[in-house]
């Protein structure tokens, strides 16, 4: 079967032209512009082997006839199904943008398909924009024209592509309007913050200050057509096959839709945020208002918008959907799928995957000062354990600051992923993975760290292993205490003494441990990680005196309770106060420029004064704590481990005292 696709290098286009590439001797004509090549080339390479059944065709939508009259006389009567998927999806986009590429473009494809002819059914992927922005009420598959407001330029041009289809087609064609696309259900994958995306960092800024057990009061608003990109583009693919549908529209979302205030919970969740104890519903303002309040925003200067949007972070567009009333039916897109298994995914089930990959990939809102980026410009930084949580966070800082950053962790597969998100977003990356808990492996590692750069400026040991466990449930366990001081302690001095040689011979360079609150506070239930981190700084604090007078300088980072995957296991911190990663990150480019000897919090100085001063009253303090937080039932023991499957939520008692010694491990 043959294809033609527009649009193909864009999120969604990728994504159906690796659905379309798996069908059986099919053959798929991409739409590329000359400015694109690279695009088509990576979606060749996305696609490894089934990429050799993409054919690239020169053309632009906006151009008219689309592709060159050699290639209409090769593909005429050749294409069983064109998809049109080319537009300009900008919520801040002007008038003449929005016309050229959405109107003017699928006038283009139109004709197109026109000229093609044969048995070409056309695909237009419209969107439910089509229903204006201030439609009340149900809006079904089979209205169009409902004397609704498309002021704002991406709904005007989505109702006026998909108006042009049914009245200038001459093939057959099927619409099909897709809700809020979001990542991939099963992946996250995304490619731009857009949507829900716009609200993502302030949820986050929230989860890392608001504590988990603090109610929060959200407003109910409007129901968000939400749809994963894999559903989108399974329907779209299942559909297009199936006989006798024709001139049908299709909405692709999920049905009914989430609530602002639903989703809002959601992506709380997923962010380990603080829970809604309840919304508050906004009122549907009467038609009269709703014009008026239409008309007022198409006057307001394109200048004056973009100011508006800039400020708070969001298109103003965006903000429609709080007050949104359409509510989308989808039968016909159930019906039409009915037998196939596709059905659209409720956001419950992969909130947590949209978060994962947003946080590891698209989170880089960090703008570094001149002083920052004079400073660290050109500086060979290593970071172990740079794949996750502080490390990860660190390196994109850093790069973004303008280092040389070497990545190191065991995983290559997830050091490339971070030296990818870097790189594309200008800074330097090298990868060079290693176990650090295998010290030959170490010593191979830093060798061909300083073959190829001649030395590192700055050593920050931050790969560590954390273990949550009484010594009274260790009695059996003593690889526990092998396992972290292999580690946290061997594997860490074992890296300072390999690279410690060439730092010595120019008489600069500066070593970072990130150690733990937890060495200040002697903290109970992590006596082999509180052990294994104690004995580097003892080390370090010894090295310190024999290098300073060459120059090289060695700070400890008396990190707090930081929400890293390494904490995740244990469910009661959820409910902690904890810093957030790009805190910690901070706290690591400040050790640098400023070089302290060390660097705590408050309460970390207090209990290490306190534990020399009145060690027995720093004793009943932390033994209070280990009475009021449990093991989890990992440490307890197999017997132990159906107890707790669902999520603690502290007392009133534990949710005092932790606030009170913020940052602990408890």
């Amino acid at each position: 079967m043959h294809y033609f696709v527009t649009g193909a290098t864009g999120f969604i286009g990728r994504f159906l032209v690796e659905r379309l590439a798996a069908h059986k001797d099919a053959k798929i004509h991409v739409l590329v512009r000359e400015s694109s090549r690279d695009k088509f080339e990576a979606l060749v390479e996305r696609l490894g082997d089934k990429g050799a059944c993409l054919e690239a065709v020169s053309g632009d939508i906006t151009a008219p006839g689309v592709i060159s009259a050699a290639d209409l006389k090769r593909l005429k009567g050749k294409i069983d199904q064109l998809y049109h998927l080319a537009a300009v999806y900008d919520m801040n986009m002007d008038d003449e943008t929005a016309d050229r590429f959405n109107i003017e473009g699928t006038r283009n494809v139109v004709q197109l398909a026109n000229d093609l002819g044969g048995k070409l059914c056309l695909n237009h992927v419209s969107s439910v924009a089509v229903a204006g922005g201030n439609f009340v009420g149900t809006f079904t598959e089979k209205m169009f024209e409902e004397g609704q407001s498309t002021i704002h330029p991406y709904f005007r041009t989505k109702f006026m592509a998909e108006k042009i289809v049914r009245e200038e087609a001459r093939v057959p064609f099927r619409i099909y309007r897709p809700g809020t696309v979001v990542g991939d259900s099963t992946t996250g994958e995304i490619d731009k913050v857009d949507g829900p995306y716009y609200f993502f960092k302030t949820i986050q800024r929230l989860s890392t200050k608001v504590p988990k057990w603090v109610p929060l009061l959200g407003v109910d608003g409007g129901r968000v057509p939400i749809v994963p990109v894999d559903y989108v583009v399974d329907a779209l693919d299942a559909i297009s096959h199936k006989d006798g549908l024709d001139g049908q529209c299709f909405h692709l979302l999920q049905s009914p839709g989430p609530t602002v205030g639903e989703l809002m919970s959601v992506l709380f969740e997923a962010a380990h945020g603080p829970e809604f104890a309840s919304t508050l519903s906004l009122p549907t303002l009467p038609p009269l208002m709703r014009r008026a309040s239409a008309k007022l925003t198409g006057v307001i200067p394109e200048s004056m918008k973009h100011s508006i949007s800039k400020t708070i972070g969001i298109p103003v567009s965006v903000l429609a959907y709080i007050t949104n009333r359409a509510v989308f039916d989808d039968r016909n897109t159930r019906a039409a799928l009915k037998g196939t298994k596709i059905h659209c995914p409720d956001i419950h089930d992969y909130a947590d995957k949209l978060w994962a990959f947003w946080e590891h990939f698209l989170d880089n809102d960090y703008h570094p000062s001149k002083h920052t980026m004079h400073r660290l410009q050109g500086q060979v930084v290593l970071i172990t354990g740079a794949s996750s949580g502080i490390g990860f966070v660190t390196a994109k800082k850093l790069a973004a600051a303008g280092a040389k950053v070497i990545l190191v962790a065991r995983t290559r597969e997830k050091l490339e992923d971070t030296q990818h998100i870097i790189q594309a977003n200008g800074g330097e990356a090298y990868v060079y993975p290693c176990d650090l808990t295998d010290l030959d492996a170490i010593d191979v590692m830093a060798a061909a760290v300083l073959k190829d750069f001649g030395h590192v400026d700055v050593l920050v040991n931050n790969a560590g292993r954390s273990i949550r466990r009484a010594v009274a449930e260790s009695y059996d366990r003593f690889h526990d205490f092998q396992r972290t001081m292999q580690l946290n302690y061997f594997g860490a001095i074992r890296l300072i003494m390999a690279l410690l040689p060439s730092m010595v011979h120019r008489k600069q360079g500066q070593i970072i441990n990130i150690s733990s609150i937890g060495v200040l506070a002697n903290a109970a239930r992590f006596s082999a990680y509180v052990a294994s981190k104690s004995a580097l700084d003892a080390f370090t604090r010894c090295l310190s005196a024999e290098v300073r007078a060459q120059g090289i300088h060695t700070t400890a980072i008396y990190m707090p309770l930081v929400r890293t995957p390494m904490i995740a296991p244990t469910k009661i911190y959820s409910y902690i106060p904890t810093k957030s990663p790009d805190d910690a990150a901070d706290t690591v480019i400040r050790a640098i420029l400023e070089k302290p000897k060390s660097i705590a919090t408050p309460l970390g100085t207090m209990a290490s004064i306190s534990y020399a001063l009145w060690p027995k009253v720093n004793d009943y303090v932390l033994s209070k704590g280990f009475q009021l937080f449990p093991s989890s039932s990992a440490a307890r023991g197999a017997k132990e481990k159906n107890k707790d499957k669902a999520q603690p939520k502290p007392t009133l008692e534990q949710v005092v005292f932790a606030n009170v010694f913020k940052g602990e491990h408890w």
